[in-house]
């Protein structure tokens, strides 16, 4: 059977008669009995004058009064609407006066037949046309698998947004803003990824975020910012992660990902710390501007000046001189990692409870955050500080 150009699978099924019936009696039966059963837009009749459905073919015999044969129905319809039309066949009781019973036996997917194919000459290809020696087949491997990773893009949703094709079966996924970043990470193997294609956020991505987990995986630039800011408006967004500042997502290398992704953090404390940092500054402009008095307390002021707004962390030493300066995210793992001997911690984030049992544990006796967390208890040989009360 030949399928057409915009087939995406193709239903194999089987058929038994208790009589003898012909090609006419099959297709009669397959448009009759299921007309109705699934509604308008499933509807056999509509989905084949709209080219959904490609022509359906049967091949059937007949012998000893019973007939058998096979039935194959070409769809372009997405994974889950032909899986609803096969299960359709299934109902059909009667072809013509006979009894009959219609058995799918399984959904091939064409396009992995053609990428089999396309596999398979493009291996033929490289063998006999290039003459360079020197290829070496791990990177003949590399090539066909990444080509085969960008035919796997597909559209998805009524606005046929650009996307991976394991959107629907993962209970996460990345939003990134184009094209060109679906087929990247496609390309590095990352398939639950869909696009936004613009500043208007279409309804699919905010549908999509009320069901599964969102990573808003934007360019390091003002184009990623402004995305941010209307996903955040009308998505349910969990986490964001950026490129490095400067670069696209369309651009980076398969180490640049994964590193962003890592370093994803949750939306909760992005809008907490903006907040934080945005009130901070407007305090700052306001307040009088004093000689700092020597002691602790402005020495710890200055450190919380100098992270504010920047989501870094300071471990400082006896003297409350800088040990190491870090990132937020990381503060945890290098206390962690770390044999370090210090005074203070000064970051720019939430205090939890979490990181007072690990400065307690290390001997630290102040740590200074943006605010307080969830704090069960607060050991007596630690001082914990706000900003707000230096």
């Amino acid at each position: 059977m030949k399928a057409n150009d915009t087939t995406k699978y193709l239903i194999h099924a089987e058929i038994e008669a208790e009589g003898v019936v012909e090609r006419p009696d099959v297709v009669g039966a397959i448009f009759g009995q299921t007309e109705g059963l699934l509604g308008g837009d499933l509807d056999l009749r509509e989905l084949q004058k709209t080219g959904r459905i490609g022509r359906i073919e049967v091949k059937i015999e007949s012998k000893g009064g019973r007939s058998t044969g096979e039935i194959k129905v070409p769809s372009s319809l997405d994974k889950v609407e032909t899986a609803i039309l096969a299960a359709a066949l299934e109902t059909i009781e009667r072809v013509g006066p006979c009894s009959a019973r219609i058995k799918v036996l399984k959904i091939e997917d064409v396009r992995a037949s053609k990428r089999k194919r396309i596999v398979e000459r493009a291996m033929n290809i490289l063998r006999e046309h290039f003459e360079e020696p020197e290829i070496e087949s791990e990177k003949i491997v590399e090539i066909v698998r990444q080509a085969i990773r960008a035919d796997e893009i597909v559209e998805y949703g009524e606005e046929k947004l650009p996307a991976g094709p394991a959107i629907d079966e993962s209970d996460a996924i990345i939003v990134v803003e184009g094209r060109a970043d679906v087929l990247n990470l496609l390309k590095h193997g990352i398939k639950n990824v869909i696009a936004v294609e613009g500043t208007n956020i279409p309804k699919t991505i905010v549908e999509l975020s009320k069901k599964k987990t969102v990573t808003a995986f934007l360019d390091g630039d003002r184009g990623g910012d402004l995305i941010l800011k209307e996903l955040l408006q009308v998505a349910e967004v969990d986490y964001v992660a950026r490129a490095p500042e400067g670069k696209e997502v369309e651009e980076l290398t398969q180490k640049e990902i994964l590193k962003s992704l890592r370093n994803k953090v949750p939306v909760e404390q992005l809008h907490v710390l903006k907040k934080e940092a945005r009130e901070s500054k407007e305090k700052e402009k306001t307040a009088e501007k004093e000689k700092p008095k020597e002691g602790i307390s402005d020495v710890l002021r200055k450190h919380t000046e100098s992270v504010k707004g920047r989501l870094t962390a300071r471990v400082l030493d006896r003297n409350l001189n800088v040990i190491k300066e870090v990132p937020v995210r990381d503060l945890v793992k290098i206390l962690k990692t770390n044999n370090m001997k210090g005074s203070a911690i000064v970051f720019d984030g939430i205090i939890t409870q979490r990181l007072i049992d690990l400065a307690a544990k290390k001997e630290f006796d102040y740590i200074v955050g943006v605010r307080l967390g969830s704090v069960v208890k607060v050991p007596t040989s630690l001082r914990v500080i706000t900003f707000d009360q230096l």
